[in-house]
């Protein structure tokens, strides 16, 4: 019988998308740290949920799924993150063209459109497709880990009683 996926892989992409979108927290993504937790914590899931231990591939496949719903859940939580930030990043960006006088031209042209909605669509739009194809590669990375570390330990196979001999 096959471990069940859905709740740990939801789990784990829930975790893999609110610590990757949380501005702040997500600097330790920096080496794709939150994804593999997530990854390895469906894995973990799964395992926790399932008498017989889970097989490395199982591990692979519920880190893939985390991966793939945490790019979801990132975009969900991004979006209106991003929007909240768009005035302190707008103001940042006047500061930086009050402060500096002898920039190029087509750089101040790009800090002033630094903070409108549409750069911010668009980095959003950019972002979640970097975000899938990273967050399902290292997500399965992750739950393939998960599985070999939390494994569980297979039951010693006990042989059946000898009946006794009479003579």
């Amino acid at each position: 019988m096959a471990p069940a996926k859905t709740q740990a892989a939801l789990v784990g992409g829930v975790a893999i998308g609110v610590l990757s979108a949380l501005p702040v927290i997500n600097l330790a993504n920096c080496c794709c740290a939150w994804i593999l937790f997530g990854g390895a914590l469906a894995a973990y899931l799964m395992q926790q949920n399932h008498p017989e231990p889970i097989m490395v591939g199982d591990g692979a496949i519920v880190g893939l799924l985390a991966g793939l719903i945490g790019a979801f859940v990132w975009l969900f939580v991004s979006v209106p993150i991003g929007f909240a930030m768009a005035p302190f990043q707008s103001r940042l960006a006047e500061q930086a063209m009050r402060d500096a006088t002898d920039i190029a031209p087509e750089f101040r042209a790009m800090l002033e459109q630094f903070g409108g909605a549409p750069t911010i669509g668009l980095g959003l739009l950019l972002g979640f497709f970097v975000m899938l194809v990273v967050s399902t590669l290292f997500g399965m990375l992750g739950g393939l880990f998960g599985a070999l570390m939390f494994k569980k330990k297979q039951p010693p196979v006990i042989p059946p009683p000898i009946p006794p001999t009479v003579f």
